[in-house]
């Protein structure tokens, strides 16, 4: 009798640890996913996608995976690539920098249905910070009916140093990104997943990571839907204008000096160790830059992207896919921090808060464009506290708002008629106003904490919950028709972006469709960067004679 006891026992634990645990088939070798504490997808962490290389050869593309034959236990092992620690409040959760970082997390809705719509979410953090688990949409897949993928990748120096070498050619860290989405593109038909229908999505820094994956011929044909949140293409931060211009300053602040030899400037960074690679964080640059972003690089075998962004949104020579763009209202919130300490350099010298991709003859320009902006903003009035509001709009524009309406404009000029266009504008109470007002607003990113998981959404407000429910749908739809609000749908009708910039859709508790978005604001810097728009340069071929063009 015992004897049988121990046999029911062991068959009843042998059923729970089955259904607990989910065995895939990879082009790598076996990988077991576990399930979720909400019971409703298994979770596969730490898949390695590729390889990062190492050593001397740390800027180079990435390598193949490696393979295996036993199962692969794909738990959570808190891997990030190398970077700057004192941004992200979240180092303090036991996460651990290491260069074999370049690994994928797999989110499977427990179905028997296959052939499921793939949605691969980038994240942001200027290019210098950031991992694929720092955010989770679990909420946004209770319909489970879509895959979700997040995944790490190369920052900083590490992920964006461009010397145009063979050595150092750039973009690692978005040569990373397409080696993911070829990743998928073999394996995600084994979870259940439709490597035809691949959504590619992102905010701040990775919405232009993903806006300029669009742009890339060596990302064709791997993803069919994008959504830039907060961030795009023609973003300043999303391109270095000189790369080794920026290369050579850096190294001067690391106390190299033979700047000027390329193939010394390449050792130096070859040599140097990765904790002096990640001891800068780049981030409050007063020319809206990060220093080392994406860059357009040498023409040669293997490179993200050969011309500037601009020149291929004006020629159209990309695919043109169903795009769901848009920034949250109060985008510039993203420096009021800084607010204390600028305001009273800006009322000094406006022209050092010029964006870094406008470009002037004359310092005599430079100051009279800075004097036109300033006026724009602020009147006649020293940037101060009662008009802190234009500041937050200033740093909107020349971040976000106008960058993503510029590209969005070029888009249906190339006859991308599957653009929608949003503005999130929804803050409850629980927002906090604006320092030296009693306005609220949505800031950087607002619409992606309202998508992705809350730490307890129980506790928040009714109104708060709703605007997750409604935007949480229209996300939904996209990934799985192409259309935030398809035919037959119940929530206000939303049609793409017309050749007119119109119409946009509010995103607030009750969404509203509205005509052209920012039109005054937009319309200035149009007229700017008509005219003073400075186009990224590609390093030169360092073995040339000819000397560098400077602008």
């Amino acid at each position: 009798m015992e004897w049988h006891l121990y046999i029911v026992i062991f068959c009843v634990t042998a059923v729970l640890a089955d259904e607990e645990w989910l065995e895939v088939a990879t082009a790598q070798g076996p990988v077991r996913g576990q399930k979720h504490p909400n019971g409703e997808l298994y979770v596969f962490y730490n898949i390695p996608y590729a390889t990062a290389p190492k050593g001397e050869d740390k800027f180079k593309g990435p390598l193949p995976p490696p393979v295996w034959t036993e199962p692969f236990n794909a738990v959570n092992k808190n891997i990030i690539c190398p970077q700057y620690e004192g941004i992200p409040s979240s180092f303090e959760q036991g996460l651990v920098m290491s260069e074999d970082c370049l690994i994928a997390n797999i989110f499977v809705p427990d179905t028997n249905e296959t052939n499921l719509p793939v949605f691969v979410n980038v994240y942001g953090g200027a290019f210098i910070t950031g991992y694929g688990d720092v955010v989770r949409g679990t909420q946004l897949m209770k319909t489970k009916d879509f895959i979700m993928v997040t995944f790490n990748y190369r920052l900083g120096i590490y992920g964006f140093l461009c010397l145009g070498t063979d050595d150092v050619p750039g973009n690692a860290g978005m040569k990373d990104q397409v080696a993911l989405l070829r990743w998928v593109n073999e394996n995600i038909a084994n979870f259940g997943g439709n490597p035809d229908d691949v959504t590619i999505a992102g905010f701040s820094a990775g919405g232009a990571a993903v806006d300029l994956i669009m742009l890339s011929k060596s990302a064709k044909g791997l993803f069919h839907r994008v959504i830039p949140e907060s961030g795009g293409n023609l973003s300043i931060f999303a391109i270095q204008k000189d790369p080794i211009e920026i290369a050579k300053m850096h190294a001067k602040t690391l106390n190299f000096t033979n700047v000027d030899d390329i193939y010394a400037l390449e050792q130096f960074y070859k040599t140097t160790s990765m904790e002096i690679l990640t001891s800068h964080s780049f981030a409050n640059r007063t020319d809206s830059t990060h220093m080392f972003s994406p860059c357009v690089e040498r023409d040669i075998e293997g490179a993200f992207l050969t011309e500037p962004p601009l020149t291929i949104l004006k020629n159209g020579d990309y695919d043109k896919l169903p795009m769901l763009y848009g920034f949250a209202n109060m985008e510039g919130l993203f420096r009021i921090d800084m607010f204390d300490i600028w305001k009273d350099m800006m009322n000094t010298n406006f022209s050092e808060f010029l964006s870094a991709d406008l470009t002037f003859k004359t310092d005599e320009e430079r100051e009279e464009v800075a004097s036109k902006v300033k006026k724009f903003y602020f009147g006649d009035e020293p940037v101060n506290n009662d008009n802190i509001l234009s500041y937050v709009d200033y740093f909107s524009d020349v971040l976000f708002t106008h960058p993503i309406l510029w590209s969005a404009k070029l888009q249906v000029e190339a006859g991308n008629d599957q653009v929608y266009l949003y503005e999130y504008s929804f803050a409850d109470d629980n927002v906090s106003v604006v320092p030296h007002t009693n306005v609220r607003g949505a800031s950087h990113c607002a619409q992606t904490a309202a998508i992705m998981d809350g730490e307890d959404e129980s506790l928040e407000s009714l109104e708060y919950q709703n605007m997750r429910k409604i935007i949480r749908e229209m996300w939904h739809n996209f990934i799985t028709t192409g259309a935030p609000v398809p035919t037959g749908s119940s929530l206000p009708a939303w049609p793409a972006l017309g050749e007119n910039m119109s119409p946009h859709m509010q995103l607030i508790e009750k969404p509203v469709l509205r005509g052209v978005l920012l039109e005054e604001r937009s319309r200035f810097w149009d007229e700017i960067f008509e005219n003073y728009y400075r186009d990224p340069v590609p390093p030169t071929d360092p073995n040339s004679s000819e000397r560098r063009y400077q602008c």
